[in-house]
């Protein structure tokens, strides 16, 4: 298995290298450059496996025998057993057609930890065998951030250093980073937005000497072994639902378009998936696309589903390379172009291509309370701003009738108290391992939107690259 650039002008890379690169360095994003195939024979012999085992079934192709298959076996094993539910993404039935897969049974109460708890454990055992130390950068919108630090944690070969946009998170999801004490943790407050702090991180890899100089690496969701390991979630709802005998629907709430990606790759794979739905809040720009074929830039408006209040999605250049028959130039100027003047139309052909795979649907603030509202009076089930948007899109779309649809529940409900105790007059608790998160000491560094002045704060804060585990 080799991988290539979605801007076709790096080199064709192995699994464990891309990994480690994150972004490719003419810019692009990596993508595999075949999709393996799970024919219908072996599928229905995955049927009942435990959560570790069926994930290891489906990452190994993308392992391209670069990690040793019992090692690896072990590493995911270890991975899923500290999530708090034996399933580790167990589905809830809201009615007879939707169905809710909870994602948030890891450390950080978000799905984000499915990925980023495997990543963690896959980096320190590469690192460790080429006696190599990294520092990753990323960005959050609010829940990648504090599943980054969890994952990365005293770990010994990687600093991390995180951005959030300052006065834009829950206080539940700064808290989790930003009480996280390691000396290899170091979180930025940004003054700007996440679509700033991202353009910084983008900047940063861009620099080459800089990038260079530190041994950058990125754990967001522009990684490819954090979109590898989503895919398994679909397969595993796929299974228990019937398929791949019984064809289904994905309800996702979307921002950097990451998790819904993943599915687009299962649908590849052999999931039998007849749409994804694409759930947006106020800033529409993923659900404008998906409706007309083009996407022009708008302000950033802050919502009760703060993790999706992004204008520029990373991962959905990873779909746009696939609509344009995989041509990276054409790709390249596609993307030059909607960065300089803010605007992209793909052709009728690809947009064709598109909807017959997606569709999509917007939901304001009121309309996500009303979910949320309604979903608590039905079923008795809290659910956070970002499930209801999924939830919301689920219901919305029009569907075929026969065939279930399974929505993402994101986020544990306790990391949005503020809306939920809006929406239900029940303000969620959370976990007693989190219990005393509101008293913890809080440790981070504003800094402004000046590319200068953050690279010099991390030049500072971390270890030096030759300084090998």
């Amino acid at each position: 298995m080799k991988y290539i650039s979605t801007r076709g002008k790096a080199p064709e890379l192995e699994f464990d290298d891309v990994m480690l690169a994150g972004l490719a360095r003419d810019g692009g994003l990596y993508i595999s450059k075949s999709w393996p195939r799970i024919s219908g024979e072996e599928m229905r012999s995955w049927r009942g496996m435990p959560y570790w085992e069926l994930a290891t079934r489906v990452m190994l192709p993308f392992m391209g025998g670069r990690i040793d298959e019992a090692d690896f076996a072990d590493i995911v094993k270890d991975t899923y057993s500290g999530f708090d539910h034996a399933a580790v993404t167990p589905l809830i039935q809201l009615d007879e057609k939707l169905f809710v897969m909870e994602l948030f049974h890891g450390p950080t109460l978000a799905f984000k930890d499915v990925a980023m708890q495997l990543l963690g454990r896959l980096y320190d055992y590469v690192l460790k065998k080429r006696g190599q130390r990294v520092t990753i950068v990323g960005a959050t919108s609010g829940d990648t951030g504090s599943a980054a630090l969890e994952a990365f944690k005293n770990r010994e070969c990687v600093d991390i250093v995180i951005l959030h946009p300052k006065g834009r998170t829950s206080e539940v999801q700064r808290r989790q980073m930003t009480t996280i004490k390691a000396d290899n943790v170091h979180n930025i407050a940004l003054e700007g937005t996440f679509d700033d702090c991202q353009d910084m991180v983008k900047a940063m890899f861009a620099d080459t000497n800089f990038r260079d100089s530190i041994n950058l690496s990125a754990v967001n969701s522009i990684n490819w072994a954090r979109i590898m390991a989503q895919v398994v979630y679909y397969f595993h709802a796929g299974l228990a639902l019937g398929a791949p005998d019984r064809p289904l629907n994905f309800a996702v709430p979307t921002g950097n378009f990451g998790n819904i990606y993943a599915g687009y790759v299962a649908r590849r794979m052999g999931v039998p998936i007849e749409k994804l739905v694409c759930g947006s809040n106020s800033n529409d720009i993923l659900h404008r696309f998906f409706s007309t074929g083009a996407m022009d830039v708008e302000t950033v408006v802050p919502t009760l589903s703060p993790s999706m209040d992004i204008q520029i999605s990373s991962n959905h250049e990873r779909l746009l390379f696939s609509l344009l028959e995989r041509d990276g130039e054409k790709l390249t100027d596609a993307m030059t172009r909607f960065r300089s003047t803010g605007h992209m139309e793909v052709p009728a052909g690809a947009l064709d291509r598109a909807q017959a795979i997606f569709a999509s649907h917007r939901s304001d603030d009121a309309a996500t309370l009303a979910t949320m509202r309604e979903v608590y009076r039905r079923s008795g089930w809290l659910i956070d701003p970002h499930t209801a948007v999924g939830v919301a899109a689920a219901r919305a779309v029009t569907l075929d009738p026969s065939t279930v649809t399974v929505a993402f529940g994101c986020a544990h409900p306790a990391k949005f108290p503020d809306a939920v105790e809006k929406a239900t007059g029940v303000r969620p608790g959370l976990p007693p391992r989190l219990a005393d998160l509101y008293e913890r000491e809080e440790v981070y560094t504003t800094l402004p939107n000046n590319l200068a002045v953050v690279q010099e704060f991390i030049r500072s804060s971390v270890v030096a690259p030759g300084a090998a585990a």
